[in-house]
């Protein structure tokens, strides 16, 4: 009797133990239990700061178009080469700014202007101050167009992401690779940063509400940020490959028997 009720315990254990979702797979855990308060403490104040390498676009439009030609090289069409012609399309391409190393573009007529650490708002008011001495209430649009993360490791699509905006959070780079995979481990999610040069490393740790305050919740241009395995996929990695190992080991003996065998046969005969 006891042993049955022992197999039928164990058995209830098993069951809704697979039934539930495991604690380490879960987001945002406990989230629910916190209050308004403490949501007010994650709340962060974003801002892209404009680096080395970084390529602008920047438009001057007003009311009249003539006046801000000086301000806005013309566009441009790429041309492609298909079967031996040469085809021009038709979609045109702004022509870009680079950032170069000292954190410094060449723009018309103001020349050259510093822009690193600026974000794109602040340069844009900067731009259209100085572009007000010779244009009367100028609008000034400025754009990051190479802003990209690149997210490796246990994700369903591994590879860079091309951002269209300035910001971006850990949790829409997951998203834009397809989220974790089974085999990810969710607590201990790596980012690499280089900020002004240094390298920086950080841990985000999407289990717990905590990471909506983590400096690294927002990601930044060129961040890297790598998803490590858990212990169950290293594992089985580490048996995957101790198993081929054997399997090598004894093909490798069955082929020598073998030879040995047919040799010997051979010299019975």
């Amino acid at each position: 009797m006891r042993l049955k009720l022992a197999a039928f315990v164990f058995l209830f254990v098993l069951f809704f133990g697979a039934c539930s979702a495991p604690k380490d797979v879960v987001y945002f855990q406990g989230i629910e239990e916190l209050t308004p308060a403490q949501f007010e403490e994650m709340a962060q104040t974003y801002r892209t700061p404009i680096c080395p390498d970084d390529l602008l676009t920047i438009t001057v439009t007003s009311w009249d178009p003539h006046v801000v030609t000086p301000f806005n090289p013309p566009t441009y069409a790429y041309s492609s080469m298909v079967e031996g012609e040469v085809v021009v399309q038709a979609a045109p391409a702004l022509l870009t700014y680079a950032v170069d190393a000292n954190g410094d573009i060449n723009y018309p007529v103001l020349g050259k202007i510093h822009v690193q650490g600026l974000t794109k708002h602040e340069l844009e008011d900067q731009l259209k101050k100085d572009i007000s001495q010779y244009i009367e209430d100028p609008i000034v649009k400025v754009q990051i167009v190479n802003f990209k993360v690149t997210v490796l490791g246990e994700v369903n699509r591994p590879g860079p992401i091309s951002i269209k905006t300035d910001r971006i959070s850990i949790l829409d780079a997951l998203g834009h690779v397809g989220d974790l995979t089974i085999n990810a481990r969710r607590d201990n999610i790596m980012i690499l940063r280089d900020n002004n040069g240094k390298k920086e490393v950080g841990f985000i740790d999407i289990t717990d509400p905590a990471l909506f305050a983590s400096p690294f919740y927002y990601l930044k241009q060129n961040d890297a940020i790598y998803v490590t395995p858990n212990k169950a996929k290293i594992r089985n990695a580490r048996y995957s490959q101790a198993q081929q190992y054997n399997i090598t080991v004894f093909s490798s003996i069955l082929s020598a028997v073998s030879v040995i065998t047919t040799v010997i046969l051979a010299i019975r005969k």
